[in-house]
């Protein structure tokens, strides 16, 4: 047969590859100076907030990690090429088969080293790539400490599990992607080349390719039997159990024997592929193989599946209750939910319905100086309009979509707050003032702390309103605010986007950055930033870096960068912790405090590892969502995990931005390895001052994730637990329209046992599939007993009232439902606040609930208009807390609210604001109490007092007050009428 003639390849002209390389640089040129400028301020960023240590560590190990892969994936590849290449056969038999490969062999000859270099780059990496982003196994393998605890299946420590195996693992995948790429690079070229005949007759493999293949045949089935001695510390992740995780009695009983037979079913098929280097027969390693594969079905599958349907299942109850014991403990310990954690209390039987024991309920609420007088009428959820419509002040300004609750101690007393700083909103910035001047120069910062006690309101007209202790610009208020300018924050983005500010000006140049209106007039006060944070942009070469990254050519050119601009980037504290400490996943809601008179945000971080042996897996996301997720609060990343431990707070000074992390739980061992892993970026405990202490809360997202792994694993019983019949949900918001779950709530109360009221996260459980009340949840945040967790637990032969049906009790009662007819019209709309469920004494649950109404025009916003009360089924509704708890326990049990004395009055002000204040809601005249003249006198004072703050509020042209004062002065009216009635019915002695 003739042989054909060679394939010629065609060639490109001069020009063409000169136009072609001149791309190819230009695409490299301008690749390499973004990644590099993107590294470059990433670094500039770091060396800033202080965590340069964090980004040569991050950066180093991505590199070690990546070469290392790359150079091994890659190169071994190639060596296993160039090694099947180099004993190709020199003499090929002559067939169609050979003949039609010639033509690839004569292509592939002249440029062998260009190939096989690029297969050797392109492979390297893609495994480069993989393995950098597992800088944090490597990291914590490395740094593995010791948990102090042992598994009871091999009785090995946990930190052999959660830092070592995960990387082990990583290892033997790579090993596989090694061989695998190695054994088919060989095979190919072995066939190019002839050492592997397909089609020819004779023999199909010469002497040198069967050797190749058969190393590296027995090296991977020498890997699959390391493969399945690791497979048997897996079985501690297994969820045969379905209901558990963790090894089952058909894991540990069939499954684990089974991995350790295969173990050396695998081992003695490896041997006998390393054998056939030498025998050069492949009969003997292909029985093995088939011996191997035979005994993975029958032992490991086979056998167990039949040990699950015939010895389990038909007492699964009995067989598992070892192992359902194992996961009770470990999920416990991996949640932070052990006995030493929580304290579980059988709260008394409660009466329902027509049966309350409003005697008994009634001295307790005489008696109480903890819970009622700090019951929360605000609801930081739903008055971030009420605090934009009273005291945004300029358009520039704004807050988040959901309020923040903290407290503070004024005078000896502490109370809760709703508190919110008055940030830069860039997306409020009308057409006129989105230049990039203006919107990177002189809107820099937000400016002013507001905060209103959270058990009062200000009686006006149309509602109750925040009273606004601390408030205004510049803040005034019991709260004292040194540094209230306000450049880093939540608001501080454009469509989700980090917004730069440039910021610093010469000594003695005019200030340009916008800070407050101007008092009494219609001017404004500049300010020039002199704080430490943001990154000096003087020299041109920073210019031009910021230039490039941000794609701006105003740092070149515009006269507002000059040589002692900073930039400031990277505002949100979320995303400067995240950036900081990228080892720690950040809660989604971060909340400002004010320390040391500086408004500081303040955060918490946690630590999570997916690989704590028996500990039931969720997702994180999935399992910390509620009612409010994404409303002002940011979602956790959907990663899978099963332990977590709040292991650091945070903070972000809202003035210069400086970061500091501190440790918080000290006993956490994954802690401890990145802190042995980035000494010096985490400060210890103690240097945390007692004020930042007194405001640091039990996180949200911990607890939703706490609150879930109790709905199924408060059970003890492993015989309950497998039965699910005491199982718990978490209900549904019952004040929205949402199948979402209702989201944990902070008050100030006191908990069963306990003096005083303290700070404290908490929540309410359904019975499963159930709208009946099983538990109540309460997680500390006093520094004293900070993470101690009450689980009240709810007789369960009793039907308690749950959210839902407290909220349909509410919605059905007859002067409710006429009322939210009134309210949902034309211009209105009625606003339910939080459903907060407060305990009350020892034998019963309070629910109380704000119901506020909203206007619909542009300009709306919520204000208070009535307090619903329930308890034990009997509903209160009335203007005030106080009102509505004499409703249901009769004349006198409001008399400790806060809202039945003078808590309506409006704080003194020594000097205008920029925002009027709204007048005191006057109090009427007792009709029944005293003398017929004394009420008569008490008339006319309020008489006199209606009119001068008429006559007042004319002055100041404030007509939104002189509406206030007619309303007072018509019900001062009203009244003095009726006292005069009185007086005159009234016979003389």
């Amino acid at each position: 047969m003739a042989m054909r003639p060679p394939v010629s390849v065609p060639t490109l002209s001069r020009r063409a590859k000169v136009v072609i390389g001149a791309i190819a640089v230009l695409l490299v040129l301008f690749t390499a100076i973004g990644t590099l400028t993107n590294v470059y301020v990433d670094y500039l960023w770091f060396d800033e907030t202080g965590f340069t240590e964090v980004f040569w560590t991050e950066l180093q190990t991505r590199a070690l990690l990546f070469a290392v892969a790359g150079v091994a994936t890659g190169g071994l590849t190639a060596l296993a090429i160039h090694l099947a290449y180099r004993f190709r056969p020199a003499f090929r038999p002559m067939s169609l088969e050979q003949q039609n490969l010639e033509r690839y062999r004569q292509s592939l000859e002249p440029r062998r080293t260009l190939v096989l270099t690029a297969v050797a780059v392109v492979v390297g990496l893609f495994a480069g790539f993989t393995a950098q982003g597992s800088w944090e196994t490597w990291l914590t393998f490395r740094n593995a400490v010791p948990f102090g605890e042992v598994d009871p299946q091999f009785g090995l420590d946990l930190s052999f599990f959660v830092f070592e195996y995960p990387f082990y693992r990583l290892l033997l995948g790579f090993g596989f992607a090694i061989v695998l790429l190695a054994l088919i690079g060989s095979l190919l070229t072995h066939y190019v080349f002839g050492g592997l005949r397909l089609q020819t007759p004779g023999q199909k493999l010469t002497g040198a390719a069967m050797t190749q293949l058969s190393v590296l045949l027995g090296l991977f089935v020498a890997l699959k039997a390391v493969a399945y001695w690791f497979d048997r510390y897996s079985l501690v992740y297994s969820d045969r159990g379905g209901l558990f995780s963790g090894a089952s009695y058909t894991d540990v009983n069939a499954l684990l024997p089974a991995k350790t037979i295969l173990v050396f079913a695998a081992a003695f098929c490896a041997v006998a592929f390393f054998a056939n280097v030498v025998v050069r027969n492949f009969r003997l390693p292909a029985a093995a193989l088939v011996l191997l594969l035979l005994s993975s079905l029958v032992i490991g599958v086979a056998y167990p599946a039949i040990v699950q349907q015939f010895v389990v299942r038909p007492s699964a109850n009995e067989r598992e209750a070892a192992y359902i014991e194992r996961a009770i403990a470990s999920t416990r310990a991996a949640y932070g939910l052990t006995d030493d954690d929580v304290e579980y209390v059988d709260f008394a039987q409660e009466a329902t319905g027509d049966d309350v024991d409003t005697d008994a309920a009634l001295a307790q609420l005489r008696d109480d100086d903890a819970t009622i007088p700090n019951a929360r009428l605000l609801d930081p959820n739903v008055l971030a309009d009420t605090f934009t419509a009273r005291q945004q002040i300029r358009n520039v300004y704004g807050f988040p979509e959901r309020l923040d609750i903290d407290r503070y101690t004024i005078d000896g007393e502490t109370q809760d707050y709703v508190v919110a700083v008055r940030e830069l909103n860039s997306e409020g910035l009308s057409e006129n003032q989105s230049t990039w001047i203006n919107r990177h120069t002189v809107y820099t910062h937000g400016n002013g702390f507001v905060a209103a006690p959270a058990n009062q309101v200000i009686a006006s007209q149309e509602g109750g309103e925040p009273n606004f202790t601390s408030r205004d610009l510049p803040t005034t208020g019991d709260i004292d605010v040194e540094q209230a300018r306000v450049y880093y924050g939540e608001l501080i983005q454009d469509a989700g986007e980090d917004v730069y500010s440039v910021v610093g000006a010469p000594e003695g140049a005019q200030a340009r950055e916008f800070d407050r209106p101007e008092d009494g007039s219609d001017g404004e006060v500049n300010n020039t930033y002199d704080g430490e944070g943001g990154v000096a942009i003087g020299s041109f070469f920073r210019q031009l870096t910021f230039a490039i990254y941000y794609r701006e050519r105003n740092f070149l050119l515009s006269g507002a960068v000059n040589d002692a601009s900073k930039v400031l980037y990277v505002r949100d504290p979320r995303e400067r912790v995240e950036k900081a400490a990228p080892f720690l996943q950040v809660d989604g809601d971060p909340y400002p405090a004010v320390i040391g008179g500086r408004v500081t945000w303040i955060l918490d971080g946690y630590t999570t590892s997916d690989a704590y042996p028996y500990s039931e897996r969720m997702e994180l996301g999935e399992a910390a969502q509620d009612a409010l997720t994404g409303q002002g609060t940011t979602a956790l990343p959907n990663e899978q995990f099963n332990y977590i431990r709040n292991s650091v707070k945070a903070t972000v000074d809202a003035y210069d931005g400086t970061v500091t992390l501190y440790e918080w739980d000290e006993q956490d061992p994954v802690l401890q390895a990145y802190r042995a892993a980035f000494p010096g970026v985490i400060e210890d405990r103690d240097a945390m001052s007692e004020e930042l202490i007194g405001h640091v809360r039990y996180p949200e997202d911990l607890f939703k994730l706490q609150r879930d792994i109790l709905t199924r694993y408060h059970v003890s019983n492993p015989s309950d637990f497998y039965s699910q019949n005491d199982r718990w949900a978490v209900p549904a918001d019952p004040t929205v329209d949402t199948e979402e779950a209702q989201p944990p709530y902070y008050i100030l109360a006191a908990r069963p046992g306990e003096d005083g009221p303290i700070f404290q996260l908490t929540s309410a459980l359904n019975a499963f599939r159930r709208q009946n009340l099983s538990a109540f949840i309460s997680a500390s945040s006093d520094p004293d007993t900070y993470g101690e967790i009450q689980v009240l637990r709810l007789p369960g032969n009793t039907p308690f009232r749950g959210p839902q049906q407290v909220q349909q009790s509410f919605n059905t009662d007859d002067e409710v439902a006429q009322d939210l007819t009134l309210f949902n019209s034309q211009n209105s709309q009625a606003v339910f606040g939080n459903l907060l469920t407060l305990p009350i004494g020892g034998n019963g649950l309070l629910y109380v609930q704000p119901l506020y109404v909203e206007g619909t025009g542009e300009n709306s916003f919520p204000l208070l208009r009535k307090v619903l009360v329930n308890y034990g089924g009997r509903v209160g509704y009335a203007d005030t807390l106080s009102d509505a708890l004499d409703q249901v326990f009769g004349a006198g049990a409001g008399d400790t609210a806060t809202d039945s004395d003078d808590a309506g009055t409006t704080p003194d002000t020594e000097e205008p604001t920029t925002e009027p204040t709204t007048p005191a809601e006057p109090t009427t005249p007792p009709a029944d109490g005293g003398t017929p003249e004394a009420g008569l006198d008490a008339a006319v004072t309020e008489l006199d007092a209606a009119l001068q703050a008429l006559a007042d509020a004319q002055r100041s042209g404030d007509f939104a007050a002189q509406g206030e004062a007619l309303a007072r002065l018509q019900r001062a009216v009203e009244a003095y009428q009726a006292a005069q009635s009185g007086a005159a019915a009234t016979p003389t002695g």
